[in-house]
């Protein structure tokens, strides 16, 4: 009865392994994604790709379907991300590295769209020089592009941030806090940067420019969900370049999408225009090709990662910047090969860029 009982067992057990195994050859392939996005110059053309329809248009080529979300708290943005709440999410190299990745989610950008070239600077009152930000409270967002930035600023110097006071101040409150008596200095980023500078006080002695392609703007998607679902980053390449080629375009279409743009953001078309002026967008699929495979990027990310492992973003217990690995689209890994959690690739720019998409 025994042996009837263990052979009854193991034919149950077979005949279950069996269906598995058909359920998953069989099993239909992921069409619903969700896609997270917040309110900067460079990330603009999500929203009013889902507005017009582009978002639709490339979801249908690929008979998916394509939920964009725009979220007012960039953190909580990729902190759903994070959560798996959402398939893909749009933030900068410093912040994928050390949210996502740092956080365990395996990360891949997608589409490098921008980087910042003026839009993001170091303001002093009533003071000219980058040197007179010695000895002063500095307001800015901690631990944000902003901390970087000026972290940047003072190695200029020869300077480090022993030499100031960092005050974490919301970007809500930055314009308000500028205008107290007490604040001095505040590092910050577009719109926030245009308004305080139209005070007549407001003097800006560094910014984004003089360190350029350091802060990159990203869409980045979940590594295993391209992995298996790799028409959901043909399709995330088409709506970008589509509507980045008309946020730039000098014609009416063009100049309608960047009035759209700029209201959506909380400016007008005059802001929206300089805030695209301070930025260097990748609207051109090779541009973006050349600048993933330049040499300039590994460079980029071992500062990055360093300012993140000084400043204890790494991870609980990491015990150098190696802890995560980086992979570049040629493959090679900046820190823990064994580790990855974020990665560079062309595929989905290149396809764009030949026209295979």
């Amino acid at each position: 009865m025994q042996t009837f009982s263990k052979m009854l067992s193991i034919t149950a057990l077979a005949a279950s392994l069996a269906f598995g195994m058909t359920s998953n050859v069989f099993a239909a392939p992921k069409t619903d994604f969700k896609v997270a996005w917040s309110i900067y110059v460079g990330w603009m053309p999500w929203g009013y790709a889902a507005d017009k329809g582009i978002v639709k248009k490339w979801a249908d080529k690929y008979g998916l379907k394509i939920e964009v979300t725009q979220f007012n708290d960039y953190v909580e943005s990729m902190n759903q991300y994070t959560a798996g709440a959402f398939d893909a999410v749009t933030l900068t190299n410093m912040d994928g590295l050390s949210i996502p990745a740092a956080g365990g989610i395996d990360t891949t950008a997608v589409i490098v769209g921008d980087f910042s070239n003026g839009n993001d600077a170091v303001i002093l009152k009533d003071k000219a020089s980058l040197a007179d930000v010695k000895g002063q409270n500095v307001n800015l967002v901690e631990f944000s592009v902003s901390h970087y930035l000026l972290a940047r600023a003072l190695e200029s110097l020869k300077l480090t941030e022993q030499d100031v006071k960092v005050v974490n101040t919301s970007d809500a409150d930055m314009v308000g806090a500028y205008k107290t008596a007490d604040v001095s200095a505040v590092v910050t980023w577009n719109p926030l940067v245009a308004t305080i500078l139209e005070e007549p006080t407001a003097k800006k002695v560094f910014d984004s420019s003089q360190i350029p392609g350091e802060i990159i703007d990203l869409m980045v998607a979940n590594s295993d969900v391209l992995k298996d679902n790799p028409d959901f980053g043909k399709a995330l390449a088409g709506i970008w370049y589509e509507t980045a080629a008309l946020m730039t375009a000098d014609s009416a279409e063009g100049k309608a999408a960047r009035e759209a743009m700029g209201s959506a953001s909380g400016t007008d078309l005059k802001g929206f225009e300089a805030q695209i002026a301070a930025t260097k967008l990748f609207d051109k699929p090779a541009d973006a090709v050349a600048f993933t495979a330049s040499p300039s990027l590994p460079k980029t990310m071992d500062l990055v990662r360093n300012f993140l492992f000084e400043k204890g973003l790494l991870g609980s217990g990491a015990a150098s910047a190696d802890v995560i690995g980086i992979e570049m689209p040629d493959g090679k890994v900046l820190g823990d090969s064994g580790n990855v959690k974020l990665r560079f690739t062309e595929i989905y720019m290149k396809a764009a860029a030949d026209g295979s998409l």
